[in-house]
Parts: structure tokens; C-alpha cells; sequence
């Protein structure tokens, strides 16, 4: 079968799945220069694969540094450079930095969120569904998940539309197109800035926080982790805490929008929702792509690949693959959606899912208590506007309408 042509980039962010289907059938492993000259993986069973060899297949290429264009200037990129990364390292290193946070996110703790959770979201809720259009992103499935992570942190309440606008500004600055790259250097600088004195403002006066209980926890261990290396810890809890949940909401409104016949099993049944969650997470997950780096020669799919080559893994493709899962293209909030890899898998597997989850239920068991119907606003379904990078995927904006109960 001969190799598919990359379409134009504004067709590609638009909808990749058609492109990804036809490279995971012809190619289920390519060199693609237009993607940051990585190997691309396509098929399940091989990502799974690469994804559990940390030995052979590094974390290191998901360094920020490594996707940050040196355009942004040397003074901001020094901030990415650190030692002890979480997301961009390798077992026992991981697995050290990975015990620090985890206890902040065990099945327990973040069930205890719940209560507050609801609260928040009604409120929101109140004030969307108050009008005759509302938008969905801006409204509610943005401000939710800050607001929950930020309290984590001990941000203050008057920083959080700041941590937003902070978070969007590094992965806009890792995206196929940089419009203005004094401001996002600009936005990159001040979070840097704002977390250096708040690790310090701790290290003086303990917090019963997240960012303390990491300050705590480095300094019970000798301080191994640096001030910039805490900062780099938090920017990452940040922008995960944030972008994975909104993407989730997102990406699982337009689907059911999409699917309406899907909605209308969800009102009629509620209990399916949970499953519905493991179905938007496996149709359009929040998370696109991963990277590695080999750290031999070896091969994938009977491709030889070189030492110290970028890999980058399509979670999206994976997620639709045929052999995994029947008729993958069609949405369904009944399929046993098992195995999807939305969150990744092995060590690296996301460390906030089980919040991710619980946001994403709670946002669609209330909606589903006071609406019967939503749709698309007139003019938004053909015109969705999509972020422009491979590492997350989901709705910029999203104007909808809804008919209350």
C-alpha cells in the first residue's frame, strides 16, 4: 500500500483521523520530517510495547526543552532544562519523583474532592445556563479544572485566570504556529517568576498545600530537588491538571453533539456515564501523541530504527485502531472501551486520571440533571477551532445552546 501524503497542516489539526487511519495501515511505522523528523507509531499493540520498555524506549524526548523552539530565547528555555523532570524520565529516577506527588492523588484523596467539586460546578453551571448561548470552554471546562488544581497547589484565588493564561502560553509555545513569542516569552517568564517566590515563601513558612508537601518532601530527601527543578515539578502539575480535563469535556461535548443519539441514551439512562467517560477518552483523548527517545538501535514492527532517534507514539491512532477495537470510528457510550490508552500505560501512566474522571463525571451528571437537550450555537459545529500542536488535542471555544429541564 503505498505511504499516504501528508495533507495541508490547517486540514490535518482540523480532523487527523482520517490522515491516521491511512498511515496506520500503510505505514504503521514512518519517519515523518513534518513531524518533528520522529518515527511515528500508529498501531495499538506497538505503542503499548514501546510504552512499558523504558530501557530501550526513553522519556527523555518528552522534555519540554525538546519541543520549545529555540526562537523563544535563551533565558526562557534555561527554565526547561532541569535534571529531575517527571514526565521526561526514567525508572528508578521516575519512580522517585512519582512517590513524592502521588499520595496527593490516590483513589481516596481525590474522591474526598468530590463534594467540593459539585459545588463548583453548579456554580458555573448557574451562570452558563442563566443565558440563551453560552460557551462551553471559557465557562466551564476551563475555569473547573484550574480552580481544582490551583486549590491543590495553594495558588491564590486572584492568580488563577493568570495560571491559565500561563498554562496555554507553554503549550501554544510547543505548537505548529508562534504568532507572538515576546508575549508568550512574556506569560513563560511570569509563571517562572510567581513559582520561584511562591517554593520559596514556603521553604520559610511549611503550607499545608500540594506545592508545600513537594518542598517538604525534597527537603526531608537532602533538597535533591532544586528550586528550578520544584518549579519545573509544578508547571507540569499545572499544565496536566488543567489541559487534560478541559480537553476531556471538550472533546466529550462535541462528540455527543455529534452522536446525538448518544445524548439522548445518556438522558435517558444516567448510569451509562462512567462508561460513556472511558468512550470520549478512547474516541478523542485529551493527550494525542507522546515522544521517546531510543536509547539503542532496535526496531518496531520489523522497522529498524536508530540509537538516540525521536519515536513519537499516536495515542489518537492507537485509540481508533481496528484490531483493537471494532469499528473504531464510530462512537458508542456502551463499547468496552478497555485498553484504551487515553492516559498512557506502564510507569508514565497519568498520575491525575482518577481526577481527570471524577471532573469529567461530575460536570455531565449535572448538566445532564438540568438540561434536556443541548446543541451546537448556529455557525459553531462547522467551525470548531482546534489547538495547532500534537501533544493535546481539544476545542479552543465551543458556543452551545441548551433546553433546560
Amino acid at each position: 500500500m503505498q505511504t499516504p501524503s501528508l495533507p495541508p497542516m490547517a486540514e490535518l489539526l482540523a480532523n487527523p483521523h482520517p490522515f491516521f487511519a491511512a498511515l496506520r495501515e500503510a505505514a504503521p511505522v514512518l519517519k515523518v520530517e513534518a513531524f518533528m523528523g520522529a518515527y511515528v507509531v500508529t498501531r495499538h499493540e506497538h505503542i503499548g510495547a514501546v510504552l512499558k520498555n523504558t530501557t530501550v524506549f526513553s522519556s527523555r524526548g518528552m522534555g519540554f526543552e525538546q519541543v520549545l523552539p529555540p526562537e523563544l530565547g535563551e533565558e526562557v528555555l534555561r527554565y526547561f532544562r532541569v535534571e529531575h523532570n517527571l514526565i521526561s524520565s526514567d525508572p528508578p529516577e521516575h519512580t522517585r519523583l512519582r512517590t513524592l506527588v502521588s499520595r496527593a492523588f490516590t483513589p481516596r484523596r481525590v474522591a474526598e474532592l468530590e463534594p467540593h467539586l459539585r459545588e463548583i460546578t453548579r456554580g458555573l453551571l448557574d451562570t452558563l445556563l442563566a443565558r440563551d448561548e453560552f460557551e462551553l470552554m471559557a465557562g466551564l471546562a476551563a475555569p473547573l479544572p484550574v480552580t481544582v488544581i490551583a486549590e491543590l497547589l495553594g495558588i491564590e484565588p486572584e492568580h488563577r485566570q493568570d495560571f491559565k493564561r500561563w498554562s496555554d502560553a507553554i503549550l501554544q509555545a510547543a505548537s505548529f504556529t508562534i504568532r507572538d513569542k515576546s508575549q508568550l516569552g512574556q506569560s513563560i517568564r511570569q509563571l517562572q517568576d510567581y513559582l520561584e517566590a511562591a517554593i520559596e515563601r514556603r521553604r520559610r513558612e511549611p503550607r499545608n498545600d500540594l506545592m508545600g508537601a513537594l518542598v517538604e518532601a525534597s527537603e526531608a530527601e537532602g533538597g535533591f530537588l532544586s528550586t528550578l527543578e520544584l518549579i519545573d515539578f509544578v508547571r507540569l502539575l499545572l499544565i496536566a491538571g488543567n489541559e487534560t480535563t478541559t480537553n476531556l469535556i471538550g472533546n466529550g461535548m462535541v462528540a455527543l453533539l455529534q452522536h446525538p443519539s448518544e445524548w439522548e441514551r445518556l438522558v435517558a439512562d444516567p448510569s451509562l456515564l462512567p462508561n460513556a467517560i472511558e468512550e470520549m477518552l478512547r474516541y478523542e483523548p485529551p493527550a494525542q501523541s507522546v515522544l521517546r527517545v531510543t536509547t539503542q538501535d532496535t526496531e518496531v514492527a520489523g522497522v529498524p530504527i536508530p540509537k538516540g532517534s525521536r519515536i513519537m507514539l499516536l495515542l489518537s491512532a492507537a485509540n481508533r485502531d481496528p484490531r483493537r477495537f471494532p469499528e473504531p470510528d464510530r462512537f458508542d457510550i456502551t463499547r468496552d472501551a478497555h485498553g484504551h490508552l487515553a492516559f498512557g500505560h506502564g510507569v508514565h501512566f497519568c498520575l491525575g486520571a482518577p481526577l481527570a474522571r471524577l471532573e469529567a463525571r461530575v460536570v455531565f451528571e449535572e448538566l445532564l440533571r438540568r438540561v434536556r437537550r443541548v446543541s451546537f450555537a448556529p455557525g459553531q459545529e462547522d467551525h470548531i477551532a482546534w489547538g495547532e500542536t500534537f501533544i493535546v488535542r481539544g476545542p479552543l471555544s465551543l458556543r452551545l445552546r441548551a433546553g433546560r429541564r
